[in-house]
């Protein structure tokens, strides 16, 4: 709740009390904005009390309203339309605000809740590089464990990889076969790279062979198990299961050349993990807990030995846990990880950035955390989100046609130095100065571009257009903040500082009542956005800030004022649309630039 909304809601409880003798509770209602077509910026709308004032709802709102105009300083002006009380706020009330804002060394953060919130997301396989799909996973899960650790939480970043099973041997078995023994430092390509030319040769090398089988009389679905290759393949990963020397030396060597890949492309991103899990140490686990499930009678066994759960009361379908031959899969080892997870970090929520492809499995899973008593498995949740098209269509890893994550950051930095020095925006700065412009601005306008959309719907990343500098970009609202950069070094070159005698700045043009009443919803947009893990309200939240303080920009001449302490005000609220800019684009993983 913002300082204002606090105040208000405080007095509308005293007028209740004074007027209804009823004993209302602020955390029981809540204020509206008022629609833009009547007076005011705060509605109450008082249907709900109706039985309490025993008034009509024109009446009841009259009352009030007269009330606090009478009583509270904070309300200046009200009306009436049917049962909607809009209240004006009094100009004193908003430069005092004002003045909390600019006083305020982190405001919009939130106290200690207490609350532990483990975030996993990236998640990759160690047979090719990251692309553009990780991005969005990355950037999504990155900004959503900072908005909850802004709100109080305390947050643990995971990455569980993806570093064994049969798609890791097919780039092994590829590399063994037509590598010749090359590696990053001799081709000069980066590791991950390197691994992923070998997946898509596998894929080249596969395709041939079925085509060879089908040509020779096989049925296409037998050729696919038949062909050379794939049984090579399964035999290597029976061969790194039984631990054999030689495949995992190979593994080894192999995840060593991608993980030192994938810190370059994560150390480009600006991310950062508390933890990183393998599944190379966690596939086996989750067998003592279908043991458990099956005492307990929340699994059952076939005639074929395999263990089942049925979900069919749940409006799910009986799932396989494990094998007849006791190995596991997936859902096996995802209910061993959840249990270590918890054992590593006591978290009372558990955040999964995962593609909306897999909504099914979480509902599978979550299900059966919960029959299986685990008391944490309500706190689980999964923040599914819609693939990234680009203009050209799909990708596919093991076709080549994905767009590498590491080439899309490097040609939106390029793309960055272009537009800026066409727009003559870097004079005066050295060339590492310039250098480090172009990639906050590349990279800012990349983040800022994939998390303005809702995570749940499917998008369409257009590289040309995230990079403009007008409209709903990152590169915009950066703008907007070196500008205000600059009228802050004009101000200490004057010597006149912030400090500024609220009772003094007179009457407030409208811009910048706007301005005040944008920055005081900034610590509701972090509550929203936490509650509903989306960096879209934050990055929606920035961009309007970005405009209002243009608008007002426009029509409010900073330093040309007699009036000292007006002068002084102006900066003031400047300094802190930029603090504030600084601390959402900050949630977004975004950093801002002093000049440009």
């Amino acid at each position: 709740m913002n300082l204002i909304d606090k105040q208000l809601k405080e007095e509308i409880v005293k007028a209740f009390k004074a007027l209804f003798d009823f004993e209302l509770n602020t955390a029981d209602f809540d204020l509206q904005p008022t629609r833009k077509e009547f007076e005011g910026t705060h509605t109450l709308v008082v249907f709900p009390y109706l039985r309490h004032t025993k008034k009509g709802p024109e009446q009841s709102g009259e009352a009030i309203g007269e009330y606090l105009v009478g009583n509270a300083a904070i309300v200046s002006a009200f009306n009436v339309v049917k049962g909607f009380l809009n209240l004006s706020i009094a100009e004193t009330a908003w430069i005092d605000i004002a003045k909390t804002i600019s006083m305020a060394d982190t405001f919009g953060n939130f106290e200690a809740t207490g609350e532990k919130v483990m975030v996993e997301f990236s998640s990759p396989n160690t047979n090719k590089p990251l692309h553009l799909g990780h991005l969005r996973n990355n950037f999504l899960g990155d900004s959503v464990a900072k908005i909850l650790a802004a709100r109080g939480h305390e947050v643990m970043k995971v990455n569980l990889v993806n570093d064994r099973g049969i798609h890791i041997c097919k780039s092994m078995l590829a590399y063994e076969k037509f590598g010749q023994g090359e590696t990053p430092e001799t081709t000069g390509i980066k590791g991950d790279k390197l691994i992923g030319n070998y997946y898509v040769r596998f894929d080249q090398e596969y395709k041939k062979e079925i085509e060879g089988l089908i040509h020779q009389g096989s049925d296409p679905e037998e050729a696919k198990k038949k062909a050379p290759l794939m049984l090579e393949a399964q035999e290597m990963l029976k061969k790194w299961e039984q631990g054999d020397e030689a495949t995992v030396a190979l593994w080894k060597k192999m995840n060593g050349w991608v993980f030192d890949g994938f810190d370059i492309s994560y150390q480009t991103m600006g991310i950062s993990f508390d933890k990183i899990y393998y599944e190379s140490d966690t596939y086996l686990l989750g067998k003592d807990i279908i043991q458990e499930g099956l005492e307990n009678g929340v699994f059952f066994k076939k005639e074929d030995n395999s263990v089942w759960v049925d979900l069919t009361a749940d409006k799910l379908d009986e799932k396989l846990v494990l094998r007849g031959d006791g190995t596991s899969v997936y859902m096996t080892q995802d209910i061993g990880t959840c249990d270590l997870k918890h054992k590593d970090f006591a978290f009372n929520k558990s955040v999964y950035v995962v593609g909306n492809e897999q909504d099914y499995h979480f509902k599978v899973l979550f299900t059966i955390m919960e029959k299986l008593g685990r008391g944490y498995a309500d706190g689980l949740f999964h923040l599914s989100y819609g693939m990234v098209d680009l203009p050209s269509g799909k990708m596919k890893s093991r076709e080549g046609t994905v767009v590498d994550a590491d080439d899309l950051m490097q040609e939106m930095f390029d793309t960055a130095q272009k537009q800026t020095e066409e727009l003559g925006k870097i004079e005066g700065l050295t060339e590492n100065e310039a250098e480090e412009l172009f990639r906050t601005l590349g990279l800012g306008a990349l983040k800022y571009f994939l998390l303005k959309v809702d995570p749940k719907k499917r998008m369409l990343f257009n590289p040309q257009e995230s990079i403009e500098f007008q409209g709903n970009t990152g590169p915009f609202i950066q703008y907007t903040h070196a500008r205000i950069s600059a009228i802050l070094r004009r101000a200490d070159s004057l010597e006149i500082d912030q400090d500024f005698d609220a009772t003094k700045v007179g009457s407030l043009h409208p811009r910048a009542l706007d301005l005040i009443h944008k920055l005081t919803e900034y610590p509701k947009v972090i509550d929203n956005a936490a509650k509903d893990y989306s960096p879209a309200l934050v990055a929606q939240y920035v961009y309007e800030l970005a405009k209002t303080y243009n608008g007002f920009y426009q029509e409010v001449p900073i330093f040309n004022e007699d009036e000292t302490d007006v002068v002084k005000f102006r900066i003031a609220i400047s300094a802190s649309v930029a603090k504030v800019i600084r601390s959402a684009m900050g949630l977004l993983g975004i950093g801002v630039p002093e000049r440009m």
